[in-house]
């Protein structure tokens, strides 16, 4: 009972947030505060992850254009290539991204621990209290994600297997780091080899996609859709206004009835040509396309060509105009006044998120660079204030950081993996990168999100001090990592089952894919309570 004596009987938190004057406030108030500001952040998290998955969208269908001599006729040929490997893109682009906030909040714990011999102790604990959350209930949320009997199976297995033993290995590589090699610390070398093996990782997986023999699994792969993203259906109802001569705004009024961003899309009108305008919608999340790729990318060089700066200043100015908008031509419908009180007070709730995510750049700007880089540093800037809001509850609570970094903190920072792995699981027609997104979010966690931190530490300390990096509470976090190896068989074996039985991972039927649900849930609380009871010190 050491560990509930500790919370119960902490010294008060002489520390402050914004104001000196939190101090003087009740603790159980400022909790409060300081989780509805938790809150907060997450949701402006899952907001700019939708940005953030549409402008990887534009990266990833991007092509290139490769001309060829034909040996027969000694015409020129052109074909388009695509620029991305779909693998290395869901490795890369989307699991790294997603995972950004569990990689600054790590780097910037590392960086203000700097000088000392000792590792910070939020960084590492996130970081596996985020597998967990990955693992679990990210999987929970996509199995029941497809409609009613709808199945979604993984099309290369191979490659599934190649990142699933990639994201297992990281964690057994963390605890031979931790309790056998050298025990609760980290040498340069170990940090070094860390950061190496995601290079291993993105080698391995692209061996495997493209079947090089001798390092390749012998498996066959379903036949995959040739969109990383397929073409969204469009409503057939809609109405549209014409926003100046250079676009038009499409409110779509069956289907996305939830909406209220907007974005570029390209859409076809009466006489065939393709025309640039705005997708509103009740939320951020996809970029509608046209019916190839190959159009797409002469449209959208065809636009920056002529239209040139002043199409993209009117397009980001109407970013700033639909963010202030609280109220869309379908919520004017609504009968109920009660229901159209509660969306205007929730769109008033979102408006400071939304004029400071307007700020980005429309997604298709130099093929969604960057708004993929601007989306990358907002999430950095926000896990930053989560990082201090955790901080804050540990002291006031005198709760262990490492319980907050397994519960709170893990579970808001992976927040973009979830909205991520929804989507695609939503999205696309197998379940390659809803599932790739959880797998290989794990192996960046701590191939990234745990090397270069450590990295940085143990290259600081071992110039300064020629000491290496030492961990603080190392046996609680193996119990943690032990607990999560027992936990993930138990899912792995029902997705395996899954498989087995219903011929897909995700979807199936209602009732079983609720059931897989709720067993995953249960094996996220109890990660959650035998890992926080280990750390501290009640069992």
């Amino acid at each position: 009972m050491l560990g509930v004596s500790r919370i119960l009987e902490h010294e008060k938190c002489e520390s402050y947030l914004v104001f000196s004057g939190e101090t003087a406030l009740a603790d159980s108030f400022r909790t409060f505060l300081y989780f509805l500001g938790l809150a907060y952040c997450f949701i402006g998290l899952s907001a700019i992850t939708a940005r953030f998955f549409r402008s990887m969208e534009n990266i990833v269908k991007h092509k290139r254009e490769v001309v060829e001599i034909d040996p027969v006729t000694h015409a020129e040929v052109i074909r388009h290539d695509k620029v991305w490997n779909y693998t290395i893109a869901d490795i890369s682009l989307l699991a790294f991204g997603t995972s950004f906030p569990q990689i600054s909040l790590a780097t910037i714990d590392a960086i203000q621990n700097i000088g000392n011999l000792y590792a910070g102790g939020l960084g590492p604990g996130t970081l596996v209290g985020s597998a967990a959350f990955d693992l679990f209930p990210i999987h929970a949320v996509c199995v029941v994600v497809p409609k009613a009997g709808e199945l979604k199976k993984i099309a290369d297995l191979g490659v599934w297997l190649v990142e699933l033993f990639w994201s297992f290995w990281a964690y057994i590589w963390l605890y031979i780091i931790l309790e056998v090699w050298t025990p609760n610390v980290v040498t340069l070398w170990e940090a070094l080899l860390t950061v190496a093996q995601y290079g291993l990782l993105l080698i391995h997986a692209y061996a495997q996609d493209k079947r090089w023999p001798y390092i390749s699994l012998p498996l066959a792969r379903s036949e995959r859709p040739e969109d990383w993203v397929p073409e969204e259906t469009d409503s057939p109802k809609q109405e549209t206004h014409d926003y100046e001569e250079f676009a038009e705004i499409i409110y779509d009024s069956e289907e996305n009835k939830d909406v209220v961003d907007i974005f570029s899309v390209h859409s076809k009108n009466e006489t065939g040509n393709y025309q640039t305008g705005l997708n509103v919608m009740k939320y951020p999340l996809y970029q509608r396309v046209p019916s190839t790729e190959n159009d797409a990318e002469t449209i959208d060089d065809a636009t920056e060509t002529v239209l040139g700066d002043t199409y993209f200043r009117r397009l980001w100015k109407q970013q700033f105009v639909d963010a202030i908008m609280l109220e869309s031509k379908n919520s004017k419908k609504l009968d109920n006044i009660y229901l159209r009180a509660a969306r205007i007070f929730w769109q008033l709730l979102l408006l400071p998120w939304r004029l400071l995510f307007a700020i980005v750049p429309p997604c298709h700007i130099a093929h969604g660079w960057i708004s993929f880089i601007c989306s990358l540093l907002f999430i950095s800037g926000i896990a930053y204030i989560v990082t201090k809001l955790t901080n804050m509850i540990s002291c006031v609570t005198g709760i262990n950081p490492y319980v907050i970094a397994f519960t709170a903190l893990a579970s808001g920072t992976s927040w973009p993996d979830l909205v991520a792995s929804k989507i695609a699981a939503e999205r696309q027609t197998t379940a390659d990168s809803a599932i790739a997104n959880i797998t290989c979010s794990n192996s960046v966690n701590i191939y990234v999100g745990i090397g270069v931190p450590w990295l940085i530490d143990t290259a600081y300390n071992f110039l300064a001090y020629r000491q290496p990096l030492r961990i603080q509470n190392a046996s609680g976090l193996s119990f943690s990592l032990l607990v999560f190896f027992i936990t993930s068989f138990g899912c792995i074996t029902v997705l395996v089952i899954r498989r087995l039985v219903f011929g897909a991972e995700l979807g199936g039927p209602r009732r079983w894919a609720w059931i897989t649900c709720i067993y995953f849930m249960l094996l996220w609380i109890i990660f959650v309570l035998l890992s926080s009871l280990r750390v501290s010190g009640v069992i």
